[in-house]
């Protein structure tokens, strides 16, 4: 039985592994369509790296993480996490799963079993999350510089708007927006970034396509999408950046409301499960007291 529990941990780890492996390639197979005409045109030879470098390579540096070594890096804290994992397991099995299973295989009923089964599969469990910490970690930062991004992202298109019907060009109200923020917010560095792209002699559209593939939030592409339509039709910079800006508040408006009218599901599991216990207790106790208390006494007096 604890074989069989082990073995389901260990396929549903590698099928949800799976799963995304398989999302994530066809997400990137995506945009290596939609992407490769403009490479093309740019003349933009990548060194022969494989695939799953390549795909790890793009995911830490879209959690930041863009130092040459970052995918060598990443591995590296892996393997060492999967055998602290598998130390910490061992020290669980020798040390911990003895006394830990005295004390639940006490319990009533067969939760002593199902609980002593848990700690048996204990050292698997050990083992796989400490292997999955790195990539929780990455994950996480991820989300935060995404939310970063979401978050700056309206000011600056409000401020490029601004800016662009004062009569400013783009690459000098750029300049402004990143002095203005400064290198510590994640935005900034993306437009430092571009920047840079635009110093290399990279052509403006190809630059924000790289911009986009960079960030690869859906927010600041659809931004850089219309910059660069914007450019080829010859359309007023300064309205394409002011209906951005407008498109951009809208959505974060019905974003918000549609959180909002989502909390009162939300509330269900809490109040199901932590108020309406506490509820029927202090109701029924007393009736279920005065039960117990009638039951005692009619037991006692036929005992009689």
């Amino acid at each position: 039985m604890v074989n069989a529990l082990a073995l389901l941990i260990v396929s549903m780890t590698l099928a949800g592994a799976y799963v995304l492996a398989r999302g994530y390639s066809v997400r990137q197979r995506a945009l290596a369509i939609l992407y490769a005409d403009a490479q093309a045109q740019a003349g933009i030879h990548e060194e022969e790296k494989s695939a799953a470098e390549n795909a790890l390579a793009q995911w830490l540096a879209r959690a930041g993480y863009r130092q040459a070594n970052a995918p060598a890096a990443f591995v590296g804290i892996t393997v060492g996490f999967l055998v602290a994992g598998l130390i910490l397991s061992q020290v669980y099995r020798l040390l911990l799963f003895r006394p830990l299973a005295d004390m639940v295989i006490a319990m009533p009923g067969s939760t002593g079993d199902v609980m002593t089964l848990v700690l048996r599969a204990g050292p698997w469990i050990i083992f796989v999350i400490a292997g999955f910490i790195p990539a929780i970690v990455v994950r996480s930062r991820r989300r935060a510089r995404v939310a970063a991004i979401e978050q700056d992202l309206p000011l600056a298109l409000e401020l490029f708007a601004t800016m662009a019907e004062a009569g400013l060009g783009f690459d000098a109200a750029l300049a402004k927006i990143i002095r203005a923020q400064g290198d510590a917010r994640a935005l900034s560095n993306e437009f430092m970034n571009f920047q840079k792209d635009m110093l290399a002699g990279m052509p403006r559209s190809q630059a924000l396509r790289q911009l986009a593939r960079r960030v690869d939030v859906q927010s600041l592409t659809s931004f850089t999408s219309a910059l660069i339509q914007a450019e080829h039709v010859g359309a007023s910079m300064a309205e394409t950046l002011q209906h951005q800006a407008d498109d951009l508040r809208q959505r974060r408006r019905e974003n918000a409301l549609l959180q909002a009218q989502a909390l009162p599901v939300k509330l269900v599991f809490p109040l199901v499960i932590c108020f309406l216990p506490g509820i029927f207790i202090s109701t029924l106790a007393p009736v279920l007291y005065q039960m117990v208390q009638v039951a005692d006494s009619v037991l006692r007096s036929s005992g009689r």
